[in-house]
């Protein structure tokens, strides 16, 4: 059931090192690269069906096309390695066990979209990762990779990695940027969008680490090879890490539309200690919660999660077994959203709180019924009435736990009413 794509040299020891990298095969692509025209990487993308692996699976390749033409201002690609949701593991391996392979994406990337300066926007909690990422880029850089020439080839790169400084918001991609700008990490209201006004002002593709590590492969072995894994829509392999009740959680490379299901039971070693199934969160924290029933016929894709009314999101999947407290779910997730939260919008930085103090006053045994339809009346109000999209990323998630969980709030009101 797993393939080895992203995560091929993810078991050899020192694969991290260039020497090593080399030979399993890293930077093998670059002469076929060099010989396309930027116009026929782009087309490979596009055909391969990569789609972004960040969460909200936009198409790469027409990410990539949407940059405009003629303008007489440099073009910047920025990696968005942040990766601060909840329950999301996947970058940080790709970073501390092969990050040559995401300089290979980089530089297949900015030679497509006519970039020489890439920015890896970095969370500021990843000491190690950054410390292997930027080992990497300086051999790169010795070994001719980076630099006044890539590998030989009159094309100009460099590359430079920028450190966050722990807040979420930043990986906005909006945010994302004016942090790299010096400014306070607040996302920009769009449009415009940043293929036209990003970085500096300028054209700017934004793209997840797994997106672009994902490059070296499509160009190696082709479009219709990557497309031999997964569905038609969702092509491909994707790193899902699998946390939570489980009985073997960690990252695990498969390809995409498999059942949920049978990959928590076959992947994953079924529900721990002979517990029976309460939920799933199926792609980090912001994702809504999937019940044992919908769990039987979602697969792991994104059309099968939007038609279940979820998202594929990170691929951070969270099982959750029967002893788990919703209620107190719930309010460690609204905690985390509220903390968050930049403060720039009033719904995000009023309405988090207010839902905050409402879960704890129902678990404090201070609650009602009319507490509950609050909760959910906030949600509704609070909900896509921002700039950026952390108050639905709150706001989703909560309002599935009140739809399919109301039970167990009622339950600490009743107890209140007895």
């Amino acid at each position: 059931m797993e393939v080895k794509i992203l995560s091929a040299k993810f078991g050899i020891e020192n694969a991290h090192l260039l020497e090593v990298a080399k030979q399993h095969g890293a930077y093998q692509t670059l002469d076929k690269l060099f010989s396309m025209t930027p116009e026929q990487v782009i087309d490979e993308v596009k055909n391969s069906g990569l789609r972004g692996r960040g969460g909200a699976g936009f198409p790469a390749g027409v990410k990539w096309s949407f940059l405009p033409k003629g303008l007489d201002k440099p073009v910047y690609l920025t990696v968005n390695s942040d990766e601060s949701e909840p329950a999301t593991f996947k970058d940080r391996h790709i970073l501390v066990k092969d990050p040559h392979m995401l300089i290979e994406g980089i530089i297949i990337c900015c030679y497509a979209i006519g970039c020489h300066h890439a920015y890896i926007y970095i969370r500021g909690e990843y000491t190690t990762q950054v410390r292997a990422l930027q080992r990497a880029i300086d051999e790169a850089y010795e070994a001719g990779y980076l630099g006044e020439t890539v590998a030989g080839h009159e094309f100009q790169l460099d590359v430079t990695v920028h450190r966050g400084a722990g807040a979420y918001i930043c990986g906005e991609e909006t945010a994302l940027l004016e942090s790299i700008e010096g400014k306070k990490g607040q996302p920009r209201s769009k449009p415009p969008f940043p293929a036209v006004v990003g970085l500096y002002d300028s054209p700017t593709i934004i793209n997840n680490v797994q997106t672009i590590a994902s490059l070296p492969y499509i160009i190696w072995e082709g479009a219709d090879a990557y497309k031999q894994y997964g569905t038609e829509r969702s092509p491909g392999t994707h790193l899902f890490g699998i946390s939570g009740h489980v009985n073997k959680p960690g990252m695990y490379e498969l390809p995409l539309g498999l059942p949920l299901l049978e990959v928590i039971d076959t992947v994953a070693g079924g529900v721990w200690k002979g517990r029976s199934l309460k939920g799933v969160i199926p792609g980090g924290s912001s994702t809504p919660v999937l019940t044992p029933e919908e769990v039987k016929t979602v697969t792991l894709d994104y059309e099968s999660m939007a038609a279940h009314k979820t998202m594929f999101g990170s691929g951070g999947i969270v099982v959750l077994d029967e002893t788990v407290d919703i209620v107190e779910l719930v309010k460690n997730l609204i905690d985390f959203y509220h903390h968050e939260s930049c403060g720039q919008c009033t719904p995000c930085r009023e309405g988090l709180g207010w839902m905050l103090k409402i879960v704890e006053k129902i678990l404090a045994g201070n609650g009602s019924v009319a507490d509950i339809d609050l909760l959910r009346e906030l949600c509704d109000n609070i909900e896509m009435k921002t700039v950026c999209v952390l108050s639905a990323a709150c706001t989703m998630p909560v309002r599935s736990y009140l739809n399919k969980f109301r039970h167990e709030f009622e339950a600490y009101v009743a107890d209140t009413a007895s």
